[in-house]
């Protein structure tokens, strides 16, 4: 409907490896076929050969198209050396110049940008402004990160891509849950007792297994 309205030629997205960008992905082509929706592979000389691997394995079984830019030149030229004190900042750079790769590719190609970011990071405020959270619209907005692993299942991610451990490949050793402090599952259905269902007083959340240090 949205790409029918827009009069464009399809979709692009950017394809990281994980489960995320990967059921966005398989949403679309279910949606508008193979022709339709074309992947980028943007990674940083830090990023996991896994993850390139398996965004590579993943666009094979949709039968998409993909492309592979490194993003180390454009980083390292603006950053020289990325130390310890500078990763937050490296990492929201990268989600920036990913993007704006993405769009680029979209308008020369005369498409839409599909984001990927699940309904969890958006509610908790865990993306990057003008970076994963700019996209013309995007299919996973509403799934929590539970919902997502459902979804992938459906679809037929593989198993290695829905099983691998959440995270931002910004540097070695992060995890997305690492970072929170708190596993996805148990995020979730605190998430979904605030917001979709509005439950938000203590004794009603402390009943149902959290503590105050969760909620705060």
């Amino acid at each position: 409907g949205k790409l029918n309205q827009s009069g464009l030629a399809g979709y692009v997205v950017g394809l990281s490896g994980g489960i995320d960008s990967a059921v966005a992905a398989g949403l679309a082509v279910a949606a508008v076929g193979k022709d339709k929706v074309f992947a980028l592979l943007l990674p940083y000389r830090s990023s996991s050969k896994h993850s390139v691997d398996d965004a590579t394995q993943y666009a094979r079984q949709l039968g998409i198209e993909t492309k592979l830019v490194e993003i180390s030149p454009m980083i390292d030229a603006y950053f020289g050396t990325i130390d310890h004190s500078m990763r937050i900042r490296a990492g929201n750079k990268m989600a920036r110049e990913r993007m704006s790769i993405i769009f680029d590719h979209a308008h020369s190609m005369n498409r839409l940008v599909l984001g990927t970011g699940n309904r969890t990071e958006i509610c908790l405020g865990d993306t990057t402004w003008f970076g994963d959270s700019a996209c013309s619209l995007n299919p996973i907005g509403e799934l929590y990160k539970s919902d997502v692993r459902a979804v992938a299942r459906v679809l037929g991610v593989p198993p290695a891509i829905v099983a691998k451990v959440p995270t931002a490949d910004l540097w070695e050793g992060q995890t997305d849950e690492g970072e929170l402090g708190l596993e996805y599952e148990r995020v979730d259905r605190l998430l979904a007792m605030l917001i979709d269902r509005g439950i938000t007083s203590m004794p009603d959340l402390t009943k149902a297994g959290f503590d105050s240090t969760e909620i705060s």
